[in-house]
């Protein structure tokens, strides 16, 4: 009576029957059963590379700015860097952690030009006498322009011309120094011609010589350009020093003193012997620099403390060899714990030098290339507990475009940046 209540009664084993279609599900069932299992163990033993968007949580108050950039048209001693931000920072000239390298014809690093060197600023010498005053006993130095400066050339094997602009405060200081250098040149009877020539009146000629800033001081010998310009102390004692000292490297003129009727020799030897190794116009500045975490710009642009720039000649084409925020990728690729953790992430998380070896080439007068760049902190996390594979990387994404500028406005190559509040978290899960 009590068995009579079970719900789950048992067929007999001799009422059962095995069946091929049975047999065959119950086949695929074992199967599936088994790839289910093989699947899922294997899922669970490999891990995938996920991203994730969560507030930047970094409290550092600053962030490294790494660069190495080429200018392919501007000499260094006219090449600044500075830094503006949304805080107010306004740092000019920066030379700290700032490397200079003047370059060849060819882009070869050939003249370091220095690293943490404040530019230098030259001497000027001041005169009781106006420059008309000066005039009172003639005029001692030969107003040049586009019509006569070839014959002046012809005239004196040696020359020496101030190559200015009448706005120009640094060639107004210069005027009368100029005046006094002429005149003392004539009562030495040096074999010097010392000229002027007004770049505003010819504009023209004075780009076709490439005059980039005034005043420029350049001796021609020969009727050609002896680089570099002269750019020492502004002095008359330091101008007849670099005088004589010209004279004296000369085989012609070396005893100027003692022979006043040399005859005219022109040998390529001493040709060469005068003009030095040719002077290119381009630079490398590379180093870092340390800016605030807020919105800002760093701009490379030509200035000087002793002349005043050519618009019009201010070539700020430039090819950034490198720019990456954070710890720079040299430190990075040397440091065995960020190899370790960079060769575990893809390719298209890695985008922390995207304009790297790129050229931006400006191929008219009065513009530039001005770079906008969203930064964002890129936490890559390889572990599944702990730091021992983590590392914060910076990771952005770059726009650029020529701007165009007033003639009267000197071009600069701008790097804006923006830090997003927001970072990206690149973890194994």
């Amino acid at each position: 009576a009590f068995c009579g209540v079970d719900f789950y009664r048992r067929v007999p084993k001799d009422l059962t029957e095995s069946t091929s279609l049975g047999a065959v599900m119950s086949i695929c069932a074992i199967s599936v059963m088994v790839i289910l299992f093989i699947s899922e163990t294997l899922a669970f033993s490999r891990t995938d590379i996920a991203t994730s968007i969560a507030l930047d949580d970094n409290t550092e108050p600053q962030i490294r700015l790494n660069f190495n950039i080429t200018l392919m048209d501007l000499h260094c001693d006219y090449a600044v860097v500075d830094v503006w931000d949304a805080l107010g920072t306004n740092r000019q000239n920066i030379t700290k952690n700032v490397e200079k390298w003047q370059l060849d014809e060819e882009g070869s690093r050939r003249i370091f030009s220095g690293r943490n060197r404040e530019m230098r600023e030259v001497v000027h010498e001041e005169h009781e006498e106006t420059l008309e005053e000066l005039h009172e006993n003639g005029v001692h130095v030969t107003p040049l322009d586009k019509n006569n400066f070839n014959a002046f050339l012809d005239e004196h094997d040696m020359a020496f011309i101030n190559m200015y602009a009448p706005w120009c405060v640094w060639c107004q200081r210069l005027h009368p120094t100029w005046e006094k250098f002429a005149e003392e040149i004539e009562e030495q009877d040096m074999p010097i011609g010392v000229g002027t020539i007004d770049c505003v009146e010819n504009g023209d000629f004075c780009r076709a010589q490439r005059v980039l800033a005034f005043p420029t001081l350049r001796w021609y010998h020969d009727k050609e350009p002896v680089s570099p310009d002269y750019k020492m102390d502004r002095t008359v004692a330091a101008l007849i020093g670099f005088a004589q000292r010209k004279l004296e490297m000369d085989e012609k003129f070396k005893n100027w003193k003692n022979d006043k009727k040399a005859t005219k020799e022109t040998t390529d030897a001493r040709a060469r012997a005068m003009q030095g190794r040719p002077e290119h116009p381009g630079c490398q500045l590379s180093g870092h620099l340390m800016v605030n975490r807020v919105p800002g710009n760093f701009h490379i642009e030509a200035k000087s403390k002793n002349h005043n720039l050519n618009a019009a000649m201010t070539n700020l084409t430039h090819r950034v060899n490198h720019l990456s925020f954070g710890d720079s990728m040299t430190d990075m690729n040397q440091n065995r714990k960020s190899k370790r953790v960079l060769k575990q992430v893809p390719e298209q998380h890695k985008q922390f030098n995207p304009i790297d070896n790129n050229l931006f080439l400006t191929k008219q007068f009065h513009q530039a290339y001005h770079h906008y760049i969203k930064v964002v902190s890129t936490h890559l996390n390889m572990a599944t507990s702990g730091d021992y594979n983590s590392l914060l990387t910076y990771q952005f994404l770059e726009q650029s475009q020529v701007v165009h500028y007033d003639e009267i406005d000197v071009p600069d190559a701008r790097f804006s940046y923006d830090i997003s509040p927001m970072s990206v978290v690149v973890f194994k899960q």
